[in-house]
């Protein structure tokens, strides 16, 4: 969840941007001065900053931020000359105070797309007959293509990568679900069932009672009805 630092010394406009902020999704919290900016800074992914505050200049606040730290920053300011000098000073983007807030979220994520690129997908693991390619988001099993749901593939890939180890069902919860799900676990028995239908039953998914689950390694196809 994206880190949102707004330094707007008008309470009411900067309460209005973090309430927005936050209905889009990110994490936002505000601060008055350049001053507590830059204290602060540092725990947000981006800091969207007005340059009228009322004890640092909002250029050689850009230029502080800069030289602490590589969080991304978005400068607000109606004028032209503004936006160039705190381009210059070191900001990575401009919005005019006019900007709707819808605009300033699609912003702060091209913004941070730039700054912090996707990192490359997780390598594809094979584990015996066992192919799990994250790039297609595929599960092959002897050379054939076993379907399965978003979630069976992240639960099945979170076993893969560790093939000997036992992963604890919190850990499951937290990898696969997030680790602010809060519906009952018993939601893990329910996915591992189905893989263990799909993929078959032998030594597939095994059970370590009162710890969590591991991958086995007796793969076996599950066997077709004949019409």
């Amino acid at each position: 969840m994206r880190r949102v630092l707004v330094v707007e010394q008008d309470t009411s406009a900067a309460a209005a941007m973090v309430s927005d902020l936050r209905r889009q999704g990110f994490t936002a919290r505000s601060v008055s001065t350049g001053q507590q900016a830059l204290r602060v800074h540092r725990d947000a992914d981006v800091v969207l900053f007005s340059l009228e505050l009322p004890d640092i200049d909002g250029l050689e606040l850009c230029r502080g931020l800069r030289s602490g730290g590589d969080t991304a920053l978005i400068a607000v300011t109606d004028a032209e000359l503004e936006r160039v000098l705190v381009l210059h000073a070191g900001a990575d983007d401009c919005v005019v105070k006019s900007c709707g807030f819808r605009e300033i979220g699609a912003r702060i994520e091209a913004v941070m797309r730039r700054a912090r690129p996707r990192p490359d997908p997780p390598d594809a693991i094979s584990v015996h007959d066992l192919h799990i390619d994250p790039r297609l988001r595929e599960v092959r099993l002897r050379g054939r293509p076993v379907g399965v749901t978003s979630k069976e593939f992240e639960l099945l890939y979170t076993l893969a990568a560790t093939p000997e180890t036992v992963v604890t069902r919190k850990e499951l919860m937290a990898r696969v679900w997030g680790s602010g799900w809060g519906h009952t676990s018993r939601t893990i028995d329910t996915h591992v069932s189905s893989l263990r239908a799909k993929l078959g039953s032998s030594g597939c998914i095994i059970t370590v009672r009162g710890v969590g689950y591991r991958l086995g390694y007796a793969w076996q196809m599950p066997e077709t009805t004949a019409g």
